[in-house]
């Protein structure tokens, strides 16, 4: 290099990828075997776009720049003999497009420097590319979750002649994936013809879009291919089968005019002339299939004012239950029937009677929230669990408006235990509560053994 033994741009930590929004720092290194006279050394980051029309060239028929960046380390003077070194920054526009490098453009970012020397003297530059990449996340994408699916009926031919039609449909999983994940396609081919399909092939396609001066040039490649076999004549059959996404660019260049990239499923039956595509997208952020559910299944949110939100008390309204229905006689072999317990109607004009519904005690409180049995209560009796005791709380955090502490019950009987119906003839389908509810019995009633023996 003569009187430069070295002349070179290295970025900090020898980063090369960035992303847009960041800073790129580094630092010139320069060394010189002698006394180097110069104008002016300039660092230079820029980035921006080319395309042209014909395939691997780089004398472009349309660019478009994203930011252009120049510093001046040092002025007009001479360097000394020896080694020399010149941070610089940059910083780059949020807006700048990912990186990308086709058969018929490229987005290119780098860093230059150059040495302006005097008049009749060699000027020397160098320069180091350095890559961006905007993050593709494919949960912003509308619908993304969803299958990418279609379908086609083909009249199927044969030699000039019509034997009937074929039906082709396909679909994948979801529209988006990134690099390394697996495609699911589903088809279902249904031949209503005389003649046995060619085989089924589908293929994973990219295509490239270059916006030049006088019309678009198309780019598409096949990246991945999968066969299947074809179909007999009026049969119908599923074909499943699994792409794996290999590393490719991104089908989104936000920020660039330029260059579309799209991908997209291709099946094919070629003997019926039937083919199909299924459009996805292609992204570094894969999709969260938990957070996309939940978002779409979440109800909308209410106010804490409204009705539905209102936590549910002891005291709210509500229709009250329908009556148990009456227990029916037992029929036997005879005419005569075992009288049963007396219902709860029978005891409403009792006055040592529990309340019911139609009467009142204390506050007026719907039904619906209490037991029948809820004031049955004798001295050294306890409540079972699911009764509240004096003062407590429910669930809803409301206290009892009924009992508080040191209150006595509003009804209380005498001690009176439920006499042994093991020898009666009583029903055997009460419980110990019908009889804390109804303490006043009905006389014993009469004696069928003799009236009844006969007939049994």
């Amino acid at each position: 290099m003569g009187k430069l033994q070295e002349f070179d741009i290295i970025l900090t930590d020898n980063k090369d990828v960035y992303s847009p929004g960041e800073s790129i720092t580094g630092t010139l290194k320069i060394t010189t075997a002698e006394p180097l006279q110069c104008k002016a050394i300039k660092v230079n980051c820029n980035g921006f776009c080319g395309v042209t029309s014909k395939i691997h060239d780089t004398a472009w028929t349309v660019e478009e720049p994203y930011f252009n960046s120049t510093v001046i380390v040092t002025d007009k003077g001479t360097l000394k003999e020896g080694d020399h070194s010149f941070p610089f920054k940059f910083f780059i526009p949020a807006s700048a497009p990912t990186s990308f490098e086709g058969n018929y453009g490229k987005i290119i970012y780098r860093v230059r420097a150059f040495i302006d020397t005097p008049r009749f003297a060699k000027d020397y530059k160098t320069e180091k590319p350095f890559y961006l990449l905007s993050l593709f996340n494919l949960n912003k994408v509308p619908d993304i979750q969803e299958p990418s699916s279609s379908a086609i009926t083909k009249k199927f031919s044969y030699m000039l002649m019509k034997t009937g039609t074929v039906s082709l449909k396909a679909q994948t999983d979801m529209r988006g994936y990134t690099p390394g994940q697996v495609i699911q396609l589903s088809t279902e081919i249904q031949n209503q013809s005389g003649r046995t399909t060619s085989t089924v092939v589908a293929s994973l396609m990219q295509r490239v879009t270059y916006q030049t001066k006088s019309k678009p040039t198309y780019d598409q490649k096949t990246i991945a291919e999968v066969e299947g076999a074809g179909v007999k004549a009026g049969k119908l059959s599923e074909w499943k089968e699994q792409i794996i996404m290999p590393p490719l660019p991104q089908s989104s260049l936000s920020g660039c005019n330029l260059i579309t990239i799209e991908y997209y499923i291709q099946v094919t039956l070629k003997s019926a002339d039937a083919t199909l595509t299924l459009p996805i997208h292609v992204g570094n952020v894969s999709l969260d299939k938990k957070s996309q559910k939940s978002f779409k299944e979440a109800p909308p949110s209410r106010p804490a004012s409204s009705p539905a939100a209102r936590p549910v008390s002891i005291a709210d309204p509500t229709p009250p239950p329908k009556p148990a229905p009456r227990a029916a006689t037992r029929k036997r072999g005879s005419s005569c029937a075992s009288p049963s317990a007396p219902p709860a109607e029978e005891h409403r004009d009792d006055p040592g009677a529990i309340p019911t519904k139609n009467s009142q005690l204390g506050p007026s409180v719907p039904q619906a929230s209490m037991s029948p049995c809820a004031f049955s209560y004798a001295p050294g009796v306890t409540f079972p669990p699911n009764l509240r005791q004096p003062g407590s709380t429910d669930a809803t955090g409301v206290s009892s408006p009924y009992f508080s502490e040191g209150t006595p019950m509003p009804i209380a009987f005498p001690a009176l235990l439920p006499p042994d119906y093991g020898n009666s003839v009583y029903p055997l389908g009460r419980s110990l509560s019908h009889f804390q509810l109804y303490p006043t019995l009905p006389e014993a009633p009469p004696s069928y053994d003799q009236s009844c023996s006969g007939s049994t």
